[in-house]
């Protein structure tokens, strides 16, 4: 008899996806409590692989991009912004990790620096009212008057 918390889980393949909405299988977990659940219950292995842990249970899962993503930006009050994350977690926004990835993604680093997290269309679309581009092209936020320039992941060309 399966334990409780991760029968649903053992009956199907369970995915993290880019769009920032979790899986079982290609189905979409609707439930905003599991979503919940499963974004403050990711964990990484030595490999760089990860999984799910509950209590006792564990979970291999797959993420298909970054195990975090932007799901909205407020403001902090201080001419800056704190990012919204997927586990409900509010982080204060450093300006000088945004980076550009595949598909012109927009990504900032998150938990200390330890992971990227892509931001989705709602955070990138309130972010992008206020970059800017220098003279020579150039892509920056202004943020207190200071300029931070978007770096282009070296990885997005593959």
């Amino acid at each position: 008899m399966a334990r409780a918390g991760f029968y649903a889980v053992e009956s199907g393949r369970i995915s993290f996806r880019r769009d920032g909405n979790w899986y079982s299988d290609d189905d979409r977990i609707d439930n905003p409590r599991i979503a919940l659940l499963f974004s403050k219950s990711i964990r990484q292995n030595p490999d760089g692989s990860y999984f799910l842990q509950v209590g006792d249970e564990r979970a291999a899962i797959t993420v298909e991009d970054t195990p975090y993503v932007v799901r909205t930006l407020e403001d902090d009050e201080l001419g800056g912004f704190l990012m919204v994350l997927n586990d409900d977690s509010r982080e204060s926004l450093d300006a000088s990790t945004l980076e550009v990835g595949p598909d012109n993604a927009l990504y900032a680093r998150v938990k200390g620096g330890g992971f990227r997290a892509r931001f989705l269309r709602t955070a990138y679309y309130h972010l992008a009212d206020r970059l800017e581009a220098d003279e020579g092209g150039r892509i920056f936020l202004n943020l207190r008057g200071e300029r931070h320039f978007i770096a282009a992941d070296q990885d997005a060309s593959h």
